[in-house]
Parts: C-alpha cells; sequence; structure tokens
C-alpha cells in the first residue's frame, strides 16, 4: 500500500510503521529522516482507514509550537481538526474541574534568589553555615561578595532550581530529604558538609516555594502532571480514546511516563511513540532517556522500527555524525542512509580574529550560494562574542549592516533541535569551562535526585553537537580557534579527517 501526505510519498520504513497494529509501537526516528510525515500517515489511516473517529485519537508533542505546527499540518492535509496537545494542555484538561492558578515560569527563580539574598539573613545558624561554605567572615563579605562574585551566585541559584525540577519530575516526596542525607553520608567521595549544606539550602527553597504556592493556590508544570495523574488514576480519563501518539518521546520525563501509562490503564488505548535517542538533550529538565531506551520493559506487547533515510543530511555527512555520536554504545543502533551525495559537507575553519572570520564566512557562503545561514551556539551569549558594529541582533535575526538581505538566524543548539537550514555555522568551539562541550559538570548533588545513571564523558553534549552537526541540507562549517579547539573538533580531525575539510594547516592531536 502506497501513503501520500501532500506532495511527499512515504518510503518503506515510513509505511511499516504506519501500518504497525502493535499494541504498543516505539519509531526510533534519525535525524531529518520525516517522523512528522510518518505522523501525519499514521493519523490518515487511523482515521480513514481504520474508521477511528479523530475525537478519540490524542497527538502530543513537547513544546506549544510543536503541538501547533503539527495540528496545522493535519488541518492543511486532511482537514480535520485533532487534538494535540502538549502534557501540561492536556493535564489541564483533565484538571478542568479544579481551580489552580498557574505558577510563573520565574517564580522559582525569584524564590530562590530571594531566599539567598534576604531571607537567609535572618536564619543565623544557616547563614553561618553558607559563610563558611563561601570562606567569608561576616554579613557584609557575603553582600561584597554577590557584588563581586556573582557568577557564583548564580550558580548556585540554578543549582538549586535543577534540583527542585529533578526532584518534583522524578517524584520524589519532602521525606526523601532524609535518604539523601544518609546517601551523602555513605558517598566518599563526597564533601560531606559541603553536600549537606547545599541540601539544606535546597530543603529551604523548596519549602518556601511549595509555601508559596499552597498559599496562592497555584501548581507548577510537574505539580500539573502529577495532579493528572492521581486523577486519572482514582477517577478513570474523561474522554473516550482509542490511539495515542507522541512525539519528541527521547525527552520524556518520569512525571510524564506515568501519566501516559496511568492514561492508557484507563482507555486501553494504542500508543505510538516516536523520537531519536541521539537527541535527547533535555536531562537537566528532567527527561529520562532510559524510559526511551528500555520502551519494551515498561510496556507489553511492544514493536520497535525505524526509519533511517535521511532527507536533509548528505550520506556523507551522517556517516560523521552518525559514527561521532554512537562512540557512547548505550543508544540504539542505527544505519542511517541519504540519497543525497555531497563531498567533505562538514568544514573546520580555523581563525584568528574571531569577528572578522565570522563576518568573512558569512560573505563567502552567501555569494557562493545565495542561502539562508544559520547560526548556533552553545550558550545564548555566545553570537556577542563573534559581532561587532558590523552586526546588529534582533531577537533571533542576525543583521550584516553591509549586507541586510543575507537571512540569518542565532539560536543555541537546544533551540534549534527540529528546525533545518541550508547552510549552519557552528561557534564558540573553544576547549573551555562554557565551551562546546560545555565542562560545567553537574554537581555532585544532583545525582542524588537524577535517574540518568550513565557515565560516558560527555554523553548529552556529544548527543547535543550530533544536533548540531544534522541542522544543516548541505553544509556545517565549525567555526574554531587556531590556539584552543574544542576536543570535538580534535576528535573530528583524528578520527574523520579524510571526510571533512580543514582549513588551514592543523596537526593532529
Amino acid at each position: 500500500m502506497e501513503f501520500k501526505v501532500g506532495k511527499y510519498i512515504l518510503d518503506e520504513e515510513q509505511t511499516k510503521c504506519v501500518l504497525e497494529n502493535a499494541k504498543h509501537l516505539l519509531v526510533v526516528a534519525g535525524a531529518g529522516s520525516g517522523k512528522t510525515l510518518t505522523i501525519l500517515g499514521k493519523i490518515y489511516h487511523l482515521i480513514y482507514d481504520l474508521n477511528i473517529p479523530r475525537e478519540e485519537i490524542i497527538g502530543i508533542s513537547f513544546t506549544k509550537a510543536s503541538s501547533l505546527s503539527l495540528k496545522e499540518k493535519i488541518k492543511k492535509e486532511f482537514n480535520l481538526d485533532m487534538n494535540v496537545y502538549t502534557f501540561h494542555k492536556l493535564a489541564l484538561e483533565i484538571l478542568q474541574d479544579k481551580k489552580y492558578e498557574i505558577a510563573s515560569d520565574e517564580l522559582l527563580m525569584d524564590i530562590v534568589y530571594k531566599f539567598l539574598k534576604i531571607d537567609i539573613l535572618e536564619n543565623k545558624v544557616l547563614f553561618k553555615k553558607l559563610l563558611k561554605y563561601y570562606n567569608l567572615k561576616d554579613v557584609k563579605a557575603y553582600q561584597r561578595f554577590w557584588h563581586t562574585n556573582y557568577p557564583e551566585i548564580t550558580s548556585l541559584i540554578n543549582l538549586i532550581i535543577t534540583f527542585i525540577n529533578l526532584f518534583k519530575c522524578n517524584n520524589y516526596e519532602l521525606k526523601d530529604f532524609l535518604k539523601f542525607q544518609k546517601q551523602i553520608k555513605r558517598l566518599t567521595n563526597f564533601n560531606y558538609f559541603k553536600e549537606k549544606t547545599l541540601l539544606i539550602l535546597i530543603l529551604n527553597c523548596y519549602l518556601t516555594y511549595e509555601k508559596y504556592k499552597r498559599e496562592n493556590n497555584e501548581i507548577d508544570f510537574n505539580d500539573m502532571l502529577i495532579l493528572a495523574t492521581k486523577y486519572v488514576k482514582e477517577n478513570g480519563f474523561n474522554k473516550p480514546l482509542k490511539y495515542l501518539i507522541i512525539d519528541e518521546y527521547q525527552d520524556t520525563s518520569l512525571v510524564r511516563f506515568n501519566l501516559v501509562r496511568e492514561i492508557l490503564k484507563s482507555t486501553k488505548a494504542n500508543l505510538m511513540v516516536v523520537g531519536d535517542d541521539f537527541q535527547s538533550i533535555y536531562r537537566f529538565t528532567g527527561c529520562e532517556l532510559s524510559l526511551f531506551l528500555n520502551f519494551t520493559k515498561y510496556f507489553s506487547d511492544t514493536k520497535i522500527l525505524k526509519i533511517q533515510n535521511t532527507y536533509r543530511n548528505s550520506k556523507e555527512l551522517i556517516a560523521v555524525a552518525g559514527n561521532f555520536v554512537m562512540q557512547n554504545k548505550d543508544q540504539m543502533v542505527k544505519e542511517l542512509k541519504s540519497n543525497k551525495s555531497l563531498n567533505k559537507p562538514i568544514e573546520i575553519v580555523f581563525y584568528q580574529n574571531k569577528e572578522n572570520k565570522l563576518k568573512e564566512l558569512i560573505l563567502e557562503i552567501y555569494n557562493k550560494t545565495n542561502h539562508e545561514i544559520m547560526i548556533l551556539g552553545r550558550n545564548n551569549k555566545d553570537i556577542y562574542n563573534f559581532i561587532n558594529k558590523d552586526f546588529k541582533l534582533e531577537g533571533e535575526k542576525l543583521i550584516l549592516l553591509s549586507n541586510p538581505e543575507i537571512n540569518i538566524t542565532y539560536l543555541t543548539v537546544h533551540k534549534s533541535k527540529g528546525l533545518e537550514s541550508e547552510e549552519v555555522i557552528l561557534i564558540n568551539l573553544t576547549d573551555d569551562i562554557l565551551g562546546f562541550p560545555s565542562k560545567l559538570e553537574d554537581a555532585k548533588i544532583l545525582r542524588l535526585v537524577s535517574l540518568d545513571k550513565s557515565k560516558f564523558p560527555y554523553d548529552e553534549e556529544r548527543r547535543l553537537f550530533y544536533v548540531a552537526l544534522t541542522r544543516t541540507k548541505n553544509k556545517v562549517y565549525l567555526l574554531t580557534p587556531k590556539k584552543n579547539p574544542s576536543i570535538f573538533v580534535k576528535e573530528l580531525v583524528r578520527d574523520y579527517h579524510s571526510s571533512i575539510n580543514i582549513r588551514y594547516i592543523y596537526k593532529i592531536i
């Protein structure tokens, strides 16, 4: 049977996924392999071939933008209005009879900031511990520390926020803090005083955060999922459901997974999930890759199928990118294929003056191809180190003042996932703490609330680099300092030098 969605005919692997009738189906999708097309084909098959009412099919995607995009594509291709949710929108609909205010995204940060700057001064015992933690003498020294060492304060704030988010999305409870304290004692490579001080700080911020929400009848996103799961468990799912389709399943957290499991128990619906473990890059928000990798462990009557033909990248690029990411063997093997050929699509461009080199490279690419250009950085502010008065940044649009007609976008690699561009430039490829890979190690204390026990060096940074390499339809340019190149660039030069183009003479390390 041939499936056509719009002007595209589904390939053999995509069609197999569409026709598969296993109760629980995992579709492992390579970058640019047409997973949205496969999802659309599945929806068409369910509605028009199997006569399942569209009201009994639910789609879930992970961001508001991606869920709206899928909903619009269904409308465009099939002229159908179908339910496509984010997890949080679905949870809200389940809880529609309950009256909650949704906490702002900034609430937790505001509470942690205020606690560390103001509230802690009233807690003499805890403040004394914090002074000792930072080797400070008194309040004045602490206040000076806020002004002179603000990056360290920011790091502490982010650590506390990350811990609390992981704590909540991995379903821990208040009583678990006692277990954490005992664990810290047992772990010999922990500095017991420092980690215990951190734990007490986190506990106080957590209690303050929960108290504020309780007094103001507010819930956050994790609360929403936990409450919706409890509601479904006690009352059942409040609408008929035959088929549940989830996109970007590699980004599932435990609380999302628990909600899905309760919905399936209640409705006996079929499940199809689609994702790519090579593109799992949100561990810091609680996404748990093992839920993807161990799919058959969590569901019975399962089938795992793969779509491996990429329609975005050249076969030369995916050969390098695929081998690079699979250095970590704790991932699913894929045999990515492409009919597109491009000689040496990865170019490493060494520079001495970063501002001049970026401008020069943009003009070179544009004059040669007339293509749009996507610039990717590891961090939000990376671009400011590469532009000068010749550029203007407006949101995500980068304007080269002498050539405003060039379509240039700047994004972090995280924000670029799911997107593509004709040409891509990757910046900040330095061997540094905030370079790429980032060498900011997860604080040891986060191990207490993380379910991920992976020990492969830079495992998530490696996947993030894979995402960066595979955004391009043509070439990706790695803009790299001569003196201090990224360890990932060194690896490409060492292991794939015959498959990539290296600008300037460089000693292979």
